[in-house]
């Protein structure tokens, strides 16, 4: 093998899992420290400066992080359900516990530069472009048919799980940046829109059409079979306020969630969510499936719907074909009827949500933009350009439904393309992360960050009573994390970002190193082709996805090699060390945001 790049970003980027798997890759250990050192001012605007909505997403964000976390891969042997850091919530901990004068950190706006952008919708993505190119100058203005902007996250998300307050306190950053908010206002004609003058527009409309079910019986008892997503945008505005006590949810996913725990609070007592697939098929998170039983719904499996059944136009029961799951011939996962009887749930009302389709009816279809076959635009996927050129999508009306993190990424990722695009450069070449390196030695064997392995499981967010909780719709359920437990679940945290950096011509090949690790995932020995590398290893280096890292030829002509996968990043390495061969130094990787740095023809762009 090859001798590691470690100046390549993606090397220790890729060594910080949680940051890595994160798709606005927030650095995830630097501000779970700054939360155990008490700075919450300081976590807050780490977490603010990469994914926009800290409080926001410190409740609803689909955690891709929290999987990836080291934590429930090296703790396999030390628990019967390894837990990973609770990073979601330690990013509410930042929010809710920030000092009221977090304003004067927002960065102000540079002078206007005279290039306008319309956002179509305020979601999450429109509100990150707008955030972005509004504090490098630009006109921005937000466009909405909702009297307040948020979206999706305002409309879908219910109150028990998001506060108002928040996604109010959190969209008003951004509109202070001098962002123009037009609410009530619908755009219904992109031909007309790029008529007004806007150098580049940005539509971040998401994806607001529920899918619906043609099934014998739909039409006659329509009063009271509703789809998910406008139900739960009707309870939002208070348009709804009841609903009958004898509730199907159909669908798999976070809406269905939602929907069902919604109707809990508004008058269902008997609330089922009944699935096509299995339980572990299931779209939605696993915390949401575990929330929604916890309430008392139960969640049925492998049953297919077949009829709504109404006796003179009301809705009274639905049929289910019962069916198991089988591989096919191909090795395909099929459902197959059982030939059981069908079976039969009684009902007052039918919540569909078995998923969303993007709806572009606003969009002339003569006017250049390109769409699949599956009406959605036709995009550059990196640059999110579509075929007119100053028209760009980002969230869920770029590739279909997703969640609000993605959104954040997508709207990063279109700013800096509006940004070069109205520089007149290569939207194609893409900004590098600004990256810093800084060794945390204090002496000879001391280093400036706490290395001391904490063994405690994951800890448990408090939740408000149920009975308080499900008698309102808008009574938070989870209370967060209170100050000292915060404290303990931030010390859990690896410290992934501090990474052990060896210096060949400083070893003596001693084995000091070899000797002390707890892992086993150093070894010198000589080299050879990875395959055969990985598996004469200390410990065979078995995750084929995390990269080893392996030194150049030290003075015997063996090579060192560290399984990434495994390493507590503790520290011991170095501290044994008697040369200095091995140094801890913080890894600390920023994706490069719209402004100068993420242009090439600058002096900040280059040295990027």
């Amino acid at each position: 093998m090859r001798p590691t790049d470690i100046k390549n970003p993606d090397y220790f980027h890729q060594v910080v899992d949680c940051q890595w798997a994160c798709p606005a890759h927030t650095p995830v250990p630097e501000y779970i420290r700054l939360i155990a050192a008490g700075r919450f001012d300081a976590a807050y605007m780490v977490n603010w400066y990469s994914n926009v909505f800290p409080g926001i997403l410190g409740r609803t964000c689909d955690r891709p992080c929290e999987p990836a976390c080291r934590r429930g891969r090296v703790e396999e042997s030390n628990a019967a359900k390894p837990e990973p850091v609770a990073i979601c919530r330690l990013k509410r901990v930042a929010a809710d516990n920030k000092g009221d004068d977090i304003q004067a950190l927002m960065p102000k706006p540079k002078p206007r530069n005279g290039k306008k952008v319309a956002c179509v919708g305020a979601g999450p993505a429109a509100m990150t472009v707008a955030r972005d190119l509004a504090a490098q100058g630009y006109a921005v203005t937000v466009f909405d048919g909702d009297p307040k902007p948020g979206g999706f996250m305002r409309t879908q998300v219910p109150r028990f799980r998001l506060p108002e307050s928040v996604i109010d306190q959190e969209c008003q950053f951004i509109l202070d940046l001098g962002v123009e908010f037009r609410g009530n206002t619908r755009i219904d004609s992109l031909k007309h829109l790029l008529t007004e003058g806007y150098d580049a527009v940005f539509v971040g409309t998401g994806a607001p059409r529920g899918r619906d079910l043609d099934l014998p019986g739909r039409q006659e008892a329509a009063a009271n079979i509703h789809l998910g997503i406008d139900w739960l945008a009707s309870v939002s505005f208070q348009h709804i306020e009841k609903i009958g006590k004898r509730v199907i949810v159909l669908g798999g996913g976070n809406t269905a969630m939602d929907c069902c725990r919604s109707a809990r609070r508004l008058g269902g007592e008997d609330v089922k969510v009944i699935v096509r697939s299995g339980f572990d098929e299931m779209k939605a998170s696993p915390w949401e499936k575990e929330d929604a039983i916890h309430e008392g719904i139960p969640i049925i499996n492998y049953h297919v719907p077949k009829s709504f059944v109404h006796e003179q136009g009301k809705l009274v029961a639905m049929t289910f074909e019962i069916v198991r799951a089988e591989r096919d011939a191909k090795g395909r996962r099929v459902l197959v009827p059982t030939g059981e009887p069908d079976a039969r749930f009684e009902c007052d009302d039918v919540l569909i949500a078995v998923g969303q389709e993007n709806a572009f009816p606003w969009i002339e279809r003569d006017i250049g933009l390109e769409f699949d076959q599956w009406g959605l635009p036709v995009l550059n996927a990196s640059t999110l350009q579509s075929s007119i050129p100053n028209v760009f999508f980002g969230g869920d009306a770029a590739f279909g439904p997703k969640n609000i993190i993605w959104a954040v990424a997508h709207g990063h990722d279109a700013a800096v393309s509006i940004d070069k695009f109205l520089h007149q450069e290569d939207l194609t070449v893409r900004p590098s992360p600004l990256v810093r390196m800084s060794s945390q030695k204090m002496g000879i064997h001391e280093w400036s960050y706490d290395n001391e392995i904490m063994r405690d499981a994951r800890h448990v967010v408090p939740w408000a009573p149920k009975e308080t909780t499900l008698s309102s719709i808008k009574v938070e359920v989870e209370l967060g994390f209170d100050g000292a437990t915060a404290y303990k679940e931030a010390q859990r945290c690896l410290n992934c970002d501090v990474q052990t950096v060896f210096v060949k011509d400083a070893c003596i090949e001693c084995d000091a190193c070899v000797d002390i690790c707890p892992m086993d995932c150093i070894t010198f020995t000589f080299t050879a082709d990875e395959g055969e590398l990985r598996k004469k290893l200390t410990a065979p280096a078995l995750n084929l996805t995390q990269p080893l890292y392996v030194s150049d030829h030290v003075k015997t002509g063996r090579i060192m090699v560290k399984d990434e996968d495994v390493c507590l990043h503790c520290g011991l390495c170095a501290e044994r060390c008697p040369t200095g061969a091995w140094d801890m130094q913080k890894f600390l990787l920023e994706t490069t945001k719209a402004g100068p740095h993420c242009r090439g023809d600058s002096e900040l762009g280059a040295a990027a």
